[in-house]
């Protein structure tokens, strides 16, 4: 069993599961987080207001994954689509976490149980 502080999680657009091995003082084995949910917006009033409404709730996502990620010295991500590499480029683009090694892949919806898995093969745990 590693003593490295791992993390690993599976997002797409509007969940993410997060999977770490470490909580605030110490590495043990891994477990899930409870889920990260994006806020939608629905209903606005031009493209321009939606997309900035987007584009903050992208943030605020990313911010909630980020706090679970903190102390982490490696991170897994995988998920379908680009949403990865957004949350990279947000990670990497934060003080805390510009030197993170960060680790992308893709993968269709799992479960939670199946993102466990993935993440703890991952790391060979």
């Amino acid at each position: 069993m590693s003593d490295k502080k791992l993390a690993g999680l599976w997002l797409d657009q509007h969940k993410a599961v997060v999977v770490k091995n470490h909580d605030a003082q110490n590495a043990f084995k891994f477990f899930l987080c409870s889920p990260v949910k994006a806020v939608v917006q629905h209903g606005n009033s031009s493209e321009n207001a939606g997309n900035n409404a987007e584009q903050t709730n992208k943030a605020k996502f990313f911010k909630e994954i980020a706090h679970l990620l903190t102390n982490s010295e490696e991170v897994y991500v995988t998920g379908p689509g680009t949403i990865q590499e957004e949350l990279k480029s947000f990670l990497h683009d934060t003080a805390q976490f510009k030197n993170l090694k960060i680790t992308l892949d893709t993968a269709q919806q799992m479960s939670d149980e199946q993102v466990l898995e993935t993440v703890k093969k991952h790391f060979g745990e």
